[in-house]
């Protein structure tokens, strides 16, 4: 009986960790994302005008071109991290 109860207790700290993990990666990812999309392309914008991209200037290109280019960074980034982390974990799907 105790081995039953010592495998549920490794079993739930596992996934305890597993769950914090995603948490964590999630956290970083969304911080990320409000920082280029609100702090660069609208805090920062008045800052960042004076930095010509591509014929204009660079807080008008994070509002519109680069959040987006990042998002589908972080959508990336996050793919290959939680893959790593399944494997870490032995819940991946391969």
């Amino acid at each position: 009986m105790t081995d039953n109860t010592t495998n549920s207790a490794d079993a739930a700290k596992a996934g305890k960790g597993y769950w914090q993990a995603n948490l964590r990666i999630i956290q970083v990812s969304l911080v990320i994302w409000a920082v280029v999309s609100f702090g660069f392309g609208i805090l920062l914008r008045p800052a960042l005008s004076g930095i010509a991209v591509g014929g204009t200037d660079l807080g008008f290109w994070f509002a519109q071109q680069g959040s987006i280019l990042v998002f589908l960074a972080l959508i990336f980034f996050y793919a290959w991290r939680m893959n790593k982390l399944d494997a870490e974990h032995g819940v991946d799907e391969e």
